[in-house]
């Protein structure tokens, strides 16, 4: 199928992610290098919806690597949820003479892409989340830097706090997953990290461990929370009324999803870049890029939407195991 492979287009869909650019910038060079035309689809599967969409050469990604967002933009399309607007995509790809499409994002990005493939589109989903949350591969593009944008930002946090003597609660992303919030927690040497796959008993995993720190000599503590818990206010309000602390709550947000991507973070998206387009030229659809075991590989999409990724129990482990001992 490498020559019948004439067009393929990319996309970007649902939150960004560090390394997009990165891997926007690999599926443009690899198709230049197979002399295949690459079709930058603005606006996620809306821009496919409205033909909102841009020629990608070797010189317009040029450069691309060390930027953070996306030059497609991202956004979410409820109209692509609906038959029509579906038919309306699939009227664009041919319009454009598309052959195949990478999408880049998470698990609702690949939905979408299984929707086009049930209608004879070829399609490759990369995975691109700071949160880390997608079940088929070990790592995300953007959760390396999205961790050390947390860390850079807690590191200075802490240094206001151990002058004051202060209790600090720190919310990071992760609605549904904690992956970010424990790793992020163990780096810092957080007094406690609550994560939403962890039932909370508050008296065990936060105030104990206060306490535990206090008795060894530590005057300021740094609490880490995932934002699918509740209310970082709510967890600092008990901890002032529970031992009487002066806490302060700061909410990093949309922060760690900006910023430069680290080394890490540009070097998968190459290789998930590089795959999605060699998956297509080889005939191949319906798939989702992957890294497990430092290999990259793939997987069907409806096999890949159906597992489930749990926290990872050894990191937790070793968390629970070093809390409240000071830092």
């Amino acid at each position: 199928m490498g020559n019948a492979v004439r067009r393929i287009g990319v996309l970007t869909s649902g939150g960004d992610a560090p390394g997009m650019n990165s891997a926007i910038r690999a599926v443009a060079r690899t198709c230049v290098s197979r002399g295949i035309e690459c079709v930058g689809i603005r606006r996620g599967f809306t821009g496919l919806i409205n033909g909102d969409a841009t020629m990608l050469d070797y010189a317009k990604v040029s450069g691309l690597s060390r930027m953070g967002g996306t030059m497609l933009y991202s956004a979410r399309s409820d109209e692509f949820r609906t038959e029509a607007g579906i038919q309306k995509a699939l009227n664009t790809c041919k319009l454009l003479g598309l052959d195949g499409i990478v999408g880049i994002g998470g698990d609702g990005t690949f939905r979408g892409l299984h929707d086009l493939s049930k209608h004879g589109i070829a399609v490759v989903g990369v995975p691109g989340t700071i949160d880390n949350d997608i079940a088929c591969s070990s790592y995300t593009i953007g959760y390396d830097t999205a961790c050390n944008t947390a860390v850079e930002c807690i590191d200075r946090l802490r240094d206001t706090m151990q002058s004051h003597e202060r209790c600090s609660v720190v919310e990071v992303m992760g609605h549904r997953a904690g992956h970010l919030a424990l790793y992020v927690g163990l780096a810092c040497g957080a007094t406690a990290v609550l994560i939403p796959e962890k039932e909370v008993d508050f008296e065990a995993d936060v105030i104990e461990p206060i306490r535990r720190a206090r008795l060894v000599g530590t005057t300021h503590y740094m609490v880490i929370v995932a934002e699918g818990v509740g209310s970082s206010y709510d967890v600092a309000q008990r901890i002032r009324d529970e031992v009487a602390l002066d806490t302060r709550v700061t909410v990093l947000g949309h922060i760690q999803r900006g910023g430069a991507p680290s080394a890490r973070d540009r070097v998968n998206a190459a290789h998930m870049g590089y795959s999605a387009v060699t998956l297509l030229a080889e005939g191949k659809s319906d798939r989702v890029v992957c890294r497990q075991n430092d290999q990259y590989l793939d997987y069907d999409i409806d096999e890949a939407l159906s597992m489930k990724k749990g926290i990872d129990e050894d990191k937790y482990t070793v968390m629970r195991t070093l809390i409240g001992q000071g830092t």
